[in-house]
């Protein structure tokens, strides 16, 4: 029987006594769920899915997603933090001596997440640094050494493509190739660790003040956009695309299987990092009307972002289409030798087809010089990631007035929005090791884990640095998340078991499990979690040899690469890694007992005997 305490401030079982606080109110536990729910994801990963999957139309699969794995999974995890009030080793632990390896996987899994997505902190760091110039560096190609154009790489490609691949990252062609650190960037990952540490090494106290600003001034930021994004020229044609729904994407697979992806994976769930937060609440707090109320912050601040996304999607398209259109004017107007006010952009379609019936064979010698300008497809094209956050984004707010401006705001947004990921991530790993006693005194742990993120991170600041990003960013996760979430709604539905589960949150609470919470925990959400897992597991099998996108600065864009044997294996065991802490640990505490019971067998007949 697990014996489970109420934390007092004389409590010192954990270093330093830090752990042993709690939240002065639950909005510092909301505000700090939602800071590390609302992260990066809602800004460049559900855009692209709603352009991937019928605008509009996504959000059906998304909403009932929600609430089928999304709520539920989000509920349970609270609860667990709660009743057990420990990190998610001891947790897990507690419940059954042979599922410690399930907290184990979380930790391992966001250790890899700190390890890389602080690395994205450090690039939004250097961003806002360089916004600080009366042009933007990236609003145009620098001029080559011999002072007699433009570089060529950059004339290739575009100048945010090559201020982010050769400025930011000094990309080499291959993960095969690689160079020494990027000082700038390795410079920009320290003062990323440094205010990480300094925002979590006081404990709760200090971190519970931290998520004020971080949760909520990225929402000021993104409604400063949306004011200034849909008064952008443009900006409707981006917003129709956005709610024009494509109902034929619903009766495609992937894009259900991407909706409840995107809800899992939004939330935060298997890192750990919710059982962490919810262990330092008071005993009897409310976490049931939370785990609704961030779940459904996080998901309308996905749909939020997406209009000011969409928004200048629409501004970017429309300045690309006309800028197309404006070429193809000129090119007819000298070609034919047309009066400058002959030809407008409203009539250019017009005039093609004209001059094409007129002067079939002037028109013909145009050859490939005549573009072909279209609206939709520039609409169409599909981004997300960092493809997103640091090109497509820096090249809508270069066509920005007072772009500095707009470009300052935009990456203290990103930043806050990292910061606020990252305080969860790292407190998801400092909880259990500080259940475990690792290091008596706590800034000591707190250092140590942050020193150590840095040191193996410094390998992202190298010139392939951000092909093993990639990697990390691929495959770090996804899998052992499948994983560890499965896992875990199956020990409390069916090890635990969902009576005591129904008891131990109507000690919380006061009441029971209502039907909903039941049937999704005990059934629909385990359903939907298997079917996650195979799909993946069958699509990377089918997804033969794991590819990459390498730059090529010959062609000034990226091309599809495969990866080498050294970082296929590498892949491997990544994916393997973090789960593989679930078997071994229960084989280890098997053994373990086995071991203590034959000794005590063994000393029992010498006993006898005597």
């Amino acid at each position: 029987k697990v014996v489970h305490r109420h934390r007092t401030a004389t409590d010192s079982t954990r270093p330093g006594n830090w752990l042993d606080s709690e939240w002065d109110n639950p909005m510092q536990f909301v505000l700090a769920c939602v800071s590390y729910a609302v992260g990066l994801g809602n800004v460049w990963r559900f855009p692209y899915l709603c352009q991937m999957h019928g605008g509009g139309g996504f959000l059906i699969p998304y909403m009932l997603m929600l609430v089928l794995l999304g709520v539920p999974l989000f509920y349970m995890e609270l609860a667990i933090g709660q009743k057990m009030r420990l990190g998610s080793i001891g947790a897990w632990r507690a419940i059954s001596p042979y599922l410690g390896g399930v907290g184990m996987a979380s930790v391992v899994t966001s250790m890899y997440l700190c390890l890389y997505y602080n690395v994205i902190n450090a690039w939004s760091f250097w961003y806002l640094f360089h916004s600080f110039q009366s042009v933007l560096p990236w609003a145009e190609c620098p001029v080559n050494s011999n002072l007699t154009g433009p570089v060529e790489e950059c004339e290739r490609a575009t100048p945010t493509q090559y201020f982010f691949y050769r400025e930011t990252l000094d990309i080499s062609g291959s993960i095969e190739e690689n160079g020494g650190i990027h000082m700038g960037q390795a410079l920009c990952l320290l003062l990323a660790w440094i205010i990480v540490y300094l925002f979590i090494v006081k404990g709760v106290k200090s971190t519970g003040k931290v998520v004020y600003f971080t949760a909520t001034f990225p929402y000021l930021v993104l409604i400063i956009y949306l004011i200034r994004g849909v008064t952008l020229h443009g900006a409707i044609n981006g917003v129709k695309y956005m709610f024009t729904p494509k109902m034929e994407q619903l009766a495609k697979p992937t894009t259900w299987i991407n909706a409840a992806t995107q809800i899992f994976f939004s939330l935060g769930l298997g890192f750990g990092s919710l059982i962490a937060f919810a262990s330092y609440n008071q005993y009897n707090n409310n976490f049931e009307k939370q785990a609704i109320v961030v779940s459904m912050v996080n998901s309308s601040t996905s749909i939020f972002a997406s209009i000011v996304t969409f928004s200048i999607y629409g501004f970017k398209a429309t300045f690309n289409y006309e800028s197309c259109l404006e070429r193809v004017r000129l090119l007819l107007l000298n070609t034919f030798d047309l009066a400058e006010d002959t030809i407008s952009l409203e009539n250019v379609n017009h005039w093609i087809a004209e001059l094409n019936r007129t002067h079939p064979e002037q028109f013909a010698s145009l050859g490939g010089r005549l573009e072909t300008c279209d609206l939709e497809a520039e609409l169409d094209t599909a981004v997300e990631g960092t493809g997103l956050a640091f090109i497509v984004y820096s090249e809508a707010i270069k066509n920005m007035p007072v772009s500095q401006l707009w470009s300052v705001l935009y990456f203290i947004m990103l930043l806050l929005l990292g910061m606020g990921s990252m305080l969860g991530n790292v407190i998801a790993v400092i909880t259990p090791l500080s259940d475990l006693k690792f290091i008596s005194v706590l800034s000591y742990l707190v250092g140590l884990v942050c020193l150590f993120c840095l040191l193996l991170g410094l390998g992202f600041t190298t010139r392939s640095g951000n092909y093993w990003f990639t990697m990390f960013n691929d495959y770090g996760a996804t899998f052992s998340l499948l994983f560890i979430v499965l896992i875990e709604v199956i020990t409390v539905c069916y090890i635990y078991g969902i009576k005591r589960f129904e008891k131990d949150v109507e000690d919380m609470l006061g009441h029971r499990l209502n039907w909903y919470w039941k049937i999704m925990l005990a059934g629909v959400s385990p359903i939907l979690l298997i079917a996650l897992f195979i799909f993946y597991i069958v699509n990377y099998i089918q997804g033969g040899t794991p590819t990459y996108q390498a730059w090529n600065k010959e062609l000034g864009k990226s091309v599809v690469t495969e990866y080498p044997p050294y970082a296929q294996a590498f892949i491997g065991l990544l994916l393997a890694s973090s789960v593989c802490c679930i078997p071994l640990t229960a084989l280890y505490t098997y053994c373990k007992k086995r071991n203590l019971a034959s000794g005590k067998r063994e000393r029992t007949v010498s006993t006898v005997s005597a």
